[in-house]
C-alpha cells in the first residue's frame, strides 16, 4: 500500500496522524449500535436543557438586579447625605461660648460696631 520509510509518506508516521485515521474510520462504521441514535437525541435534549435553564436562570437574575437597584440608590444617598453632615461645618454659631464670641462667629452674625469720626 504505501512504503512507511518514504519521506513523502513521512506525515502519516504521525501519532497525531494515526489517531485523525483511527476516528476517521470509526465515524465511518455504520449506525453505530442501537444506542448511537439513542444517545444522541438524548444529548442534545440535555445540552437544549442546560441552554434554556441558564438562559431563564440569567432573566431572573437579571430581573432581581433591575427590582434591587431603587433600594441600593435610596441606601447609597442615604449614605452620601450622612458622609456630606460629618463633613459639613455648622456656620451658625452654635459652637460659641457664652459672653465670649469668637471673631468669626461675630462677624457672620452681625456684631458691628459703630466708631464716630469726632
Amino acid at each position: 500500500m504505501f512504503d512507511p520509510n518514504d519521506p513523502r509518506n513521512a506525515y502519516r508516521n504521525n501519532a497525531a496522524w494515526q489517531a485523525a485515521q483511527q476516528w476517521r474510520s470509526r465515524m465511518n462504521r455504520p449506525g453505530g449500535g442501537p444506542l448511537g441514535g439513542l444517545k444522541l437525541m438524548f444529548t442534545w435534549l440535555l445540552f437544549g436543557l442546560l441552554l434554556i435553564v441558564g438562559t431563564v436562570l440569567g432573566l431572573f437574575l437579571l430581573l432581581l438586579g433591575w427590582a434591587l437597584l431603587p433600594i441600593m440608590r435610596y441606601r447609597m444617598k442615604k449614605r452620601m447625605e450622612r458622609m456630606r453632615a460629618e463633613q459639613a461645618t455648622d456656620v451658625g454659631g452654635s459652637h460659641r461660648q457664652e459672653g465670649r464670641p469668637s471673631r468669626d462667629s461675630a462677624l457672620l452674625e452681625g456684631d458691628y460696631e459703630v466708631k464716630d469720626d469726632r
